[in-house]
């Protein structure tokens, strides 16, 4: 606010020796830490104003009547619980998952799976770490005077528990679910789990080139779909009542994540680059790092829009959403890059290079097929395997003018038999 307008709207004010000290005291009052200001008064176009100025507080967040409040833009929002927990530890450069759960004990972490991490760590370290498991985890601060931290709990669980949970569904439209798993294990599991999930319901395709080998490229980089994974096990917030929700449609993927951006950061420095990254658990964080499965803080998001756009996609679309953050990656309607173009002969999905590779030298039924394959339900042999190799000519119907025919089958076209010796290469 200009000083002009401050005068205009003192000028019908009139204070006394007492009304400085009163607002100074009243300042104090209302706020927790407490607020103490400076006051100075000047003379402005022959009036009098008022200067309160405030140093910012060593020990954040401060209340105001006993609510806190963040200043986006030109409007005061309230803070969450869980933001105002993550502020205040902030303040003391640690993060909730470094202190200890009380809730839960060392009789509850696996040390199998400690273990397990230490053989990870000694892949990525020139110096082996050698000590045993409880030994590890006291000099990663994972475990304090015999208590476990959260982190300790997140990453080394032995069985379940609802603060990692993870959904996930396979969708065939906004409301129509065709598949779905729920995770609630430690953290590195949860890696491989929705990796796993995400590559049951995508679909990979073999790219017949000139080169003595096929290559094979999934329906999005599988490094960068990841980097994304990871990201958003380290940022969340687990101290949030929301569960992490991973959506598989046809055409994208949507991953959404309980916690916001850190205080600072905008979705426009996040694409830029240009920000420090703070992670909101920074004992997962520099576990995860420790095993090599992050190299370095704050690079994830440049790598992850580099691989999208040397694939050949969309770049992800990048949403903060209450109560949280959504990364959404869409699948382009060509597969194929320029830079594979000009040595691409024919691109194939698994489902019929399968087919086609499996395929008996005499004509086969339905049933035969299936059986060859390995395979028991019969709609999605249809829809991913026969029907797919049928449209594109690698097999033909023995009674084409009858498909419903009870006595049809089918056998290799010449394209088909062509494209069996390539797959043999």
């Amino acid at each position: 606010m200009s000083a002009y307008r401050i005068t205009e709207r003192l000028q019908e004010f009139r204070f006394d020796k007492e009304t400085i000290p009163t607002w100074i005291n009243q300042t104090k009052q209302l706020t927790v830490q407490a607020i103490i200001p400076d006051a100075e008064t000047i003379s402005l176009k022959g009036k009098q104003v008022v200067i309160l100025s405030v140093p910012e507080s060593p020990i954040k967040p401060v209340s105001c009547k006993g609510r806190y409040y963040r200043r986006v833009k030109n409007a005061n929002h309230q803070l969450s619980v869980s933001e105002v927990v993550n502020m205040h530890l902030r303040t003391f450069n640690s993060s909730w998952d470094f202190h200890i759960d009380e809730y839960h004990t060392e009789k509850e972490i696996s040390l199998v799976k400690v273990q397990n991490f230490i053989e990870r760590v000694n892949l990525n370290k020139e110096k082996s770490l050698m000590d045993d498991p409880l030994t590890v985890l006291q000099k990663f601060e994972l475990m304090r005077e015999g208590k476990i931290t959260y982190a300790c709990l997140l990453l080394f669980m032995a069985g379940e528990s609802f603060i990692s949970t993870i959904e996930l569904g396979r969708f065939q439209t906004e409301t129509i679910i065709k598949d779905g798993a729920t995770l609630k294990t430690d953290l590195f599991s949860e890696v491989d789990g929705v990796m796993d999930f995400i590559k049951k319901h995508i679909n990979k395709a073999y790219i017949i080139t000139g080169r003595p080998q096929r290559e094979e490229r999934w329906d999005y980089p599988l490094d960068a779909i990841r980097e994304i994974v990871i990201n958003a096990i380290i940022h969340r917030d687990y101290t949030s009542t929301a569960d992490s929700i991973i959506k598989v449609f046809d055409d994208k993927i949507q991953f959404f994540n309980p916690g916001g951006l850190p205080e600072g950061i905008t979705i426009e420095k996040l694409l830029k680059g240009n920000y420090v990254s703070n992670a909101r658990n920074k004992k997962v964080a520099e576990v995860f790092k420790a095993a090599g499965l992050i190299e370095r803080y704050g690079s994830g998001i440049n790598r992850i829009l580099n691989a999208f756009k040397a694939y050949g996609l969309p770049p992800p679309e990048f949403k903060e959403i209450t109560p949280g953050f959504m990364v959404t990656v869409y699948k382009a309607v060509s597969k194929v890059t320029p830079q594979v173009t000009e040595q691409v002969t024919e691109q194939v999905a698994e489902q019929v290079a399968r087919l086609v590779a499996a395929f008996p030298e005499k004509a086969a039924s339905t049933g035969e097929l299936m059986d060859l394959l390995t395979l028991s339900h019969r709609p999605s042999f249809l829809y991913t395997y026969l029907q797919p190799a049928l449209e594109v000519g690698y097999i033909e119907r023995t009674i084409p003018d009858k498909p419903q025919s009870r006595l049809q089958r089918y056998r290799l076209t010449a394209k088909g038999r062509q494209l069996l010796e390539r797959l043999k290469k």
